[in-house]
């Protein structure tokens, strides 16, 4: 166990500078298509890719979990996907990412009611000063600031962080689910929402160029079909809330990608209020890692 324990933290590590270092190219890509058709584009083909390794690797496809992956490819595909790409639309990229990655607040409140993971008065202490910086960018007094960008990337984490619950408890109630079926099934499921809202809502055409492509490639293989795998894996062999801080790499290479490719330069106001959030979600790592010691 402890060798897959570190081949799970290795792994998140990976996928945390990868995921961040997508997010500005995402932005990017909606130049040439609607957030919808973008998000199922990079699930859809996602889970086929995982499909498709399921039968070069003989593994079964068929689960008798399908209700359970319905419901995680709603939070974790739809949920979390969908209204990161609608964020970035509505807002920077930085931002977006920092705010989505709020994820791992969410999920050590949640973990306590639904994984008897208990956080301690410190750990109350750093998510307040989360909540602060929440606070801070949504800047009530500031009339032209973009609420809504804000809330959809809050909604965003809140999203991945009941998927990433709803996995774990997954992986307790079927410990022998083999985890490409299981993240294949749910990216498909979850793509199927994402494919409605492209049809009904989406009125901006997609404008196939090579550069578009190559983004969606690379969002298929590396930061769908292989990320989700690691990410699955390592909520299966760590704890959920260990898993949401060591992601937090993921909001400081994004805000560094934009910086550096999109020439995103967050206010004084916002500088605050990433600060707050990525010092309290240090501390809740730091507490939580002390924790495991005692």
């Amino acid at each position: 166990m402890p060798k897959k324990k570190f081949i799970a933290i290795g792994g998140l590590l990976l996928l945390s500078v990868v995921w961040g270092l997508n997010i500005p190219f995402m932005k990017v890509a909606l130049e040439f298509s609607s957030p919808a058709t973008f998000a199922f584009l990079r699930n859809f083909f996602g889970a086929v890719v995982l499909f498709v390794i399921l039968i070069l690797l003989r593994k079964p496809i068929a689960t008798k979990a399908s209700a359970k992956l319905f419901t995680l490819g709603l939070f974790q595909t739809a949920g979390f996907t969908g209204f990161l790409i609608w964020a970035l639309v509505e807002g920077g990229a930085s931002k977006t990412a920092i705010l989505t990655f709020t994820m791992p607040m969410w999920v050590a409140i949640m973990a306590w009611p639904l994984l008897q993971e208990k956080l301690t008065t410190s750990q109350w202490i750093a998510v307040l000063i989360c909540f602060l910086g929440i606070v801070f960018i949504f800047d009530p007094l500031n009339t032209n600031n973009n609420f809504r960008s804000t809330c959809l990337a809050l909604a965003s984490g809140l999203s991945w962080a009941i998927g990433a619950i709803l996995s774990k408890r997954m992986h307790h109630q079927h410990p022998n689910m083999d985890l490409i079926t299981m993240t294949a099934w749910q990216m498909l499921w979850g793509s199927i929402p994402l494919l409605l809202v492209a049809i009904i809502f989406s009125s901006q055409p997609t404008v196939w160029t090579a550069y578009f492509l190559g983004i969606v490639l690379f969002n298929v293989i590396f930061v769908n079909a292989i990320a989700y795998l690691l990410w699955f894996y390592a909520l299966k062999y760590l704890e959920a809330t260990f898993v949401s801080m060591l992601a937090l790499l993921t909001p400081i290479s994004a805000a560094i990608s934009a910086w550096l490719l999109l020439g995103e330069i967050p206010n004084r106001i916002e500088t605050i209020g990433f600060s707050l959030i990525l010092f309290g979600l240090f501390l809740l790592l730091l507490y939580k890692g002390r924790e495991k010691l005692t």
